[in-house]
């Protein structure tokens, strides 16, 4: 099989376009799995890791965080489970000789999926000032160099230190430590850009900014709806979770403004009857428009307060309304003045199709919503899900089984991050229980969240940039602006498994830090290790990896962060960083005392499949400051688009995760071999004097100016009325930093306003 990593890039002139595909897994995604990680790790290994992956005592996957289920088979991935490990277990290296031969330059020219094709760096390598090439450094004189940064800025704020959510809830706890006991709160993390719309209107209203629902609740619910999401490509495991709960009687709902083949069916590869003839899960697709939801859930709860009015107590459930919210008067009275016209420009829908929905509601009474960045990303987000905790709160869905709130999380621990400690803006407990158990005062001021970072780097208040892990430049928005202001750093730290973009943008010294994968054996003195990881729905357990190490020269995260730790905080805050390294009980047996929830924490772990963290509203305890679950009266928000105009979405091909590219399909669609491309409704290229096939430049238009996406061809879609989706990140040098919801500021990359400009150096194609 070809381990070796290609040679050439690829410049999607061989793009083609075919049939979009009904269902998801089948046999295509079986062969389609096996294909990749016979690729990157060759028969035997591939065997021997992926009937790890996801078991007890083996090996979490890297990719999403989806929950495992408590009976679980043999091969327990999925096909983007599989293209993860198979990325992080390859047998391809990008060793000190790679370096030497390829320059900063010739870097720069690649593109994402051929820098992440090339392997697993192996050793730790340094860009000096001026330096056309990064060079191998020894790791003491690259900690004893980032400390020498670190220790002679002006503020501890001239520094950021960024989280991905691959990280481990050990080194997660050990590196916000670090960072505040160095004296900053500047911890920005991917959930800044994806999640922090939720975190924010679930904190307000239920008191806690996490998911309130269990795998069970999905088994047990009525009528689940899933809204800005697409399973079958971001969380492929939750489709067999769909299916279990559709056996067990629950009605699907799909709203989304395209429709996806994993919620039209799924052919489970795990079952031989489902395999051939699939289940078809979603039993209703409501088509809104981009950034329409929030007007949706207002016109459902509406809908659902007028047949209340006319038949009391068919459908609000004023036990629960009264006994555990408050503000629900203000929130009826709100929708009483919904103006129905709005509506329907908002969501593009009739009210027909609105009171279709009302009518599945109204039937249930154990009902969940699912939700991810389709939710998250606009300017009024947080509005949005606070109309999703209104309509459950309505009929006292949330804190009874089979109902409540799902966000669902992309990377494996990024939730889990969070609760150790990753945030710019901790709650004062936090703070106390950490100064109590390490003896010293951290930092109280907020810091920097991701735009914000950006930001500082771009006005140089901020000089030193360490990523723990992650693509920063490839996951954050206005791409020009974000790649200047790391440029514009003096130093840039890189702690990382493979070659992503934000390796090529440096600072003016540059250090990468190779670290070991969750696939790896990790050994350190007191012998082999753990470390733990938290889903998307609060559960924990430990992760082992089983993989010899690709290279003799990794350290782990957790070994990273102590040994830069002794240099910059030293006897700061009382801990025994080497005893840390040493041993990953010892952090486990301080996360116990400074984490709420985590008490006996190595003896849960021990357990198979771990234990579930408390969560208040589950019990219908709610930690706001009235002691009640919040109905919330919102002013109807959504995006105007002027005639001419497109509102456009971005998001992920089939073959990625994230910022990860796995390969140059989205089968689902019916792309292959490229990824510039801009799926258009039909009526609307008729509208604009376009043709499917033509070459644009996608322009976003904001206030301050005008930014560009060069030389996307138009793919006829069949995506809501006057909206478009193009993949990121190509498309995020469209998104301005200043563009972001309002309160969590997460930028708001699922609705922009943008024209296409047919290019003259293109041919266009005879109309169909």
């Amino acid at each position: 099989m070809a381990t070796k990593a290609p040679r050439e890039d690829f410049d999607d002139s061989d793009l083609t376009v075919e049939e979009r595909k009904e269902y998801a897994a089948g046999v295509p995604a079986v062969a389609k799995s096996l294909q990749m990680s016979w690729q990157q790790m060759g028969t035997v290994r591939t065997g021997r890791t992926l009937l790890r992956l996801n078991q007890k005592h083996g090996f979490d996957c890297p990719g999403c965080a989806w929950p495992d289920p408590a009976d679980r088979s043999p091969a327990e991935f999925c096909e983007n489970g599989a293209k993860a490990v198979a990325e992080e277990a390859t047998l391809r290296r990008v060793t000190p000789e790679f370096f030497a031969e390829h320059s900063l330059a010739d870097l720069e020219t690649r593109t994402d999926w051929w820098l992440g094709q090339q392997g697993r760096i192996t050793h730790p390598v340094i860009r000096r000032e001026g330096a056309s090439h990064y060079e191998p450094i020894e790791w003491d004189a690259a900690f004893d160099l980032v400390a020498e940064h670190l220790n002679g800025l002006d503020s501890p704020d001239e520094a950021v230190f960024y989280t991905s959510g691959r990280t481990s809830n050990e080194a997660a706890f050990l590196y916000q430590l670090m960072v505040r006991g160095y004296g900053t709160n500047n911890l920005p993390d991917c959930s800044n850009m994806c999640h922090e719309s939720s975190g924010s209107a679930l904190g307000e209203t239920i008191g806690v900014g996490k998911g309130s629902v269990m795998l069970e609740d999905l088994y047990e619910s009525e009528l689940i709806v899933v809204a800005g999401q697409n399973p079958g490509t971001n969380h492929p495991r939750m489709l067999s979770a769909l299916e279990k709960a559709k056996k067990n009687g629950a009605v699907v709902v799909a709203v989304n403004p395209l429709p996806e083949a994993g919620m039209i069916k799924f052919k489970n590869p795990q079952k031989p009857l489902s395999l051939v003839a699939g289940t078809e899960l979603a039993d209703d697709f409501v088509q809104v428009r981009v950034g329409g939801d929030m007007a949706l859930f207002q016109a459902v709860a509406r809908l659902l307060l007028d047949k209340e009015r006319d038949s009391p107590g068919s459908v609000v459930d004023r036990a629960f309304v009264e006994g555990h919210t408050t503000g629900y008067e203000e929130y009826a009275a709100n929708l009483a003045e919904l103006d129905w016209d709005e509506v329907t420009t908002a969501t593009g829908l009739s009210r027909e199709a609105i009171q279709g929905l009302a009518d599945r509601f109204a039937a249930s009474r154990r009902t969940v919503v699912c939700w991810a960045m389709g939710l998250t990303q606009h300017k009024h987000s947080v509005k949005t899900l606070r109309e999703v905790v209104n309509l459950l709160l309505l009929q006292g869905n949330i804190g009874r089984p089979g109902s409540g709130v799902c966000p669902v999380r992309g990377h494996s621990n990024v939730q889990g991050d969070r609760t150790m400690g990753i945030f710019e803006r901790m709650p004062s407990s936090f703070h106390d229980a950490l100064d109590k158990e390490f003896a010293f005062a951290s930092p109280r001021e907020h810091g920097m969240d991701t735009v914000a970072a950006i930001e500082a780097m771009r006005d140089g208040k901020a000089k030193v940039f360490m990523g723990m892990g992650g693509n920063f430049v490839r996951a954050t928005p206005d791409t020009d602006v974000t790649e200047a202001a790391l440029r514009g750093c003096a130093l840039t730290v890189q702690v990382s498994t493979k070659l992503n973009r934000s390796h090529v943008v440096t600072g003016g010294t540059a250090l990468i830090f190779p670290t070991k994968g969750r696939t790896e054996v990790d050994v350190q003195r007191s012998g082999e290790q753990v470390v733990t990881v938290e889903d998307s729905m609060s559960a924990v357990h430990a992760t082992r990896g089983r993989l010899a190490p690709a290279s003799d020269h990794l350290l782990s995260e957790v070994a990273i962060v102590c040994r830069l730790a002794r240099r910059v905080v030293g006897d700061r805050v009382d801990a025994d960083w080497q005893a840390f390294e040493d041993d990953y009980r010892t952090i486990r047996a301080r996360i116990e005392r400074v984490v709420s929830g985590f008490d006996d924490f190595e003896a849960k772990i021990a357990r198979p499949g771990g234990f579930v963290l408390p969560h208040a509203a589950r019990e219908r305890r709610w930690n706001t400051e009235s002691g009640k679950a919040l109905f919330t009266a919102n002013d109807l928000e959504y995006p105007h688009v002027p005639a001419g105009r497109l509102l456009l979405q971005t998001l992920r091909s089939h073959d990625q995760f994230n910022t990860t590219i796995y390969g140059l399909d989205d089968r689902y669609r019916g792309i292959s071999d490229g990824r510039r491309v801009v799926f258009v409704n039909p009526e609307d290229l008729v509208e604009l004097g376009l043709v499917d096939g033509q070459h644009v430049d996608i322009v976003s238009e904001f206030t301050d100016h005008e930014r560009v996406a060069e030389n996307f061809r138009v793919v006829t879609y069949s995506t809501a009325k006057g909206c478009a989706a193009a993949y990121y990140p190509e498309t995020n040098v469209l998104v301005p930093l200043g563009h972001k919801a309002d309160i969590s500021g997460t930028p708001a990359s699922k609705s922009l306003v943008v024209r296409l400009v047919a290019r003259t150096d293109a041919p266009v194609p005879v109309a169909r």
